[in-house]
């Protein structure tokens, strides 16, 4: 199992952990990847919890949605509501967004659906995220859970693909590359 870990900074907040912590955790479960998702703070407060994750974490860094703050991490991810907010096009709004990040930049975006995960092969990205495996605590907006059909609807992506949504280390994929474990399953 290859690890991305997942750092939701509202969730720390709520278990009381700090940053710091959950980075020694992700890189004692040997985090490939660590992605820090912040949907309340502002973008100064989340410029310098990148800063701080860089200083200790040499893994590929990626923040969730703000784009803005790509010269700080290794990419972005975007969900499909946030990529629709560039624009209502969704192929166009990966060209504009890999126009902005780089070429050189990691850029992930969430699926849902074999719907999605096609669509996406379409679009110049690194890896998708696919889900929701399971209920999660983190998403309050969950759309269909995928269970075991995730697999299946893995098998059509070009892309790397992420299993996210309530996923556990104990559970096994073939067609998926990363493993997303959430701040609460780390700790």
């Amino acid at each position: 199992m290859r690890l991305y870990a997942l750092c939701d900074w509202q969730l720390l907040q709520k278990k009381r952990i700090s940053l710091e912590e959950f980075v020694a955790l992700a890189v004692a479960n040997k985090a490939e990847i660590l992605q820090y998702r912040d949907k309340n703070s502002d973008i100064a407060f989340i410029k310098q919890q990148l800063i701080t994750i860089r200083k200790i974490y040499e893994g590929f860094l990626l923040v969730n949605d703000k784009y803005e703050l790509v010269e700080f991490c290794d990419g972005v991810h975007i969900g499909q509501e946030d990529l629709l907010e560039i624009d209502a096009d969704k192929a166009k709004a990966v060209k504009i967004l890999r126009q902005v990040i780089g070429s050189d930049k990691i850029l992930g975006l969430s699926t849902h659906n074999l719907q999605e995960v096609q669509e996406a092969n379409d679009f110049d990205l690194n890896y998708i995220g696919l889900g929701p495996f399971r209920n999660t605590s983190t998403k309050s907006d969950l759309q269909d859970v995928l269970g075991e059909k995730l697999d299946t609807i893995a098998s059509h992506a070009k892309h790397y693909v992420a299993a996210i949504g309530g996923v556990r280390k104990e559970d096994r994929f073939r067609h998926v590359t990363y493993h997303v474990m959430g701040s609460g399953l780390l700790v």
